[in-house]
């Protein structure tokens, strides 16, 4: 009998608006990786801008790029000298890889490595049916973590990092800035952390809703009418104090000034939503205030504490998945995606039939 023709389907950006499913070759795993049948991956606002505006902050593309990074995947192949992984394990893909032999790798900051690669930005993503990866860079799955909650690890990871760059920890007071995906999964790694109190704000009421069901102790929904004096009144308010920590997530200039404003002196800034590379910020005012303006990029580390949170029942991401699509489905996934439509929080593509790698199963 002959033997079915595996194909390979991926989501493609060629060009500014120019998304395409399409196939690609089959790859193989190098000695040190595996081959994964990819489940599902989460779209991310990077894939997006890939698609509407080429790129964002320094990454621009230069050649047609496969999307995607947040995502899970079942072993159907390894490489020779792998040992840590089996065929069949379900795994959690962490998209970046260092180069492993830098100052920064060594130091365990591989999220900053000038060589490292990662996943729809250096190098190809995995929105596709097959992906190869480095092994050690794939986490095995508990029995009772879904696929789809594999996938959600990587932007957790992201909140892990900032709220540790932060400084976050019991009783901290955190105010953060923006209610999307970082945003939110920020909200729950801090309260996981032990924050006693967290404000969330935006310009949008329904994502401050979801805000609260995740367990936001304020929210604040602020207009463009609204002065930056009377907007830190508010949050110092809604809190009872200036936050200790204030954590920045949407890259906005008038964010990053309000992050700066509300914050309490000797206090933490936390930046870790992309902009404009050039931004006006109060720099003397953070400066006599003794505000410390830290940075957070990626993750490094992180993907075990995000792990454990999400099996032991500390943090429930499932709630910010909104939208379900197929990977032959991606070009609609990315439309609800970019224009927030009917509520769209993250959307997840699924890449292989929900009744053969159906994001319950915990093979």
């Amino acid at each position: 009998m002959a033997q079915r023709k595996v194909t390979n389907l991926a989501g493609v950006v060629h060009g500014v608006e120019d998304f395409r499913v399409e196939e690609i070759p089959m790859p193989r795993p190098r000695d040190h990786e595996v081959l994964l049948e990819m489940d599902c991956v989460g779209i991310c606002g990077s894939d997006v801008h890939y698609v509407s505006h080429g790129g964002f902050g320094d990454y621009k593309l230069k050649d047609k790029l496969v999307l995607g990074h947040e995502s899970s995947g079942v072993v159907v192949a390894v490489g020779a000298d792998v040992t840590s992984l089996q065929v069949g394990d379900r795994v959690a893909i962490e998209p970046a890889i260092g180069c492993r032999t830098c100052r920064h790798c060594k130091a365990g900051r591989y999220n900053i490595c000038p060589q490292g690669v990662y996943c729809a930005t250096t190098g190809h993503g995995n929105l596709c049916n097959y992906y190869t990866h480095a092994a050690d860079c794939c986490f095995k799955l508990p029995a009772n973590v879904t696929m789809e909650e594999g996938a959600l690890l990587e932007p957790l990871a992201v909140g892990v990092h900032c709220c540790r760059r932060g400084g976050v920890g019991i009783g901290s007071t955190v105010l953060v800035l923006g209610a999307g995906p970082i945003g939110l999964v920020t909200l729950l790694v801090a309260k996981a952390m032990g924050a006693a109190k967290v404000c969330v704000i935006d310009l949008v009421e329904r994502k401050l809703e979801l805000a609260k069901t995740l367990g936001a102790d304020a929210t604040l929904a602020v207009s463009g009418h609204d002065t930056q004096d009377e907007i830190v009144k508010r949050i110092h308010a809604l809190l009872g104090t200036a936050p200790d920590i204030s954590i920045e997530c949407t890259g906005a200039e008038a964010c990053v000034q309000l992050g700066i404003e509300a914050t309490v002196p000797g206090g933490v800034v936390t930046l870790v939503g992309i902009g404009a590379i050039q931004q006006r910020v109060p720099i003397t005012t953070a400066l006599v205030r003794e505000i410390d303006i830290r940075t957070a990029f990626r993750y490094a580390n992180c993907y075990p504490a995000a792990v454990a949170m999400v099996a032991n029942g500390t943090i429930d991401a499932l709630k910010l998945i909104t939208h379900h699509y197929e990977l032959q489905e991606s070009d609609q996934a990315f439309n609800t995606a970019r224009y927030g439509l009917d509520g769209a929080v993250k959307v997840m593509i699924h890449c292989q039939p929900r009744n053969k790698n159906n994001p319950q199963r915990k093979v």
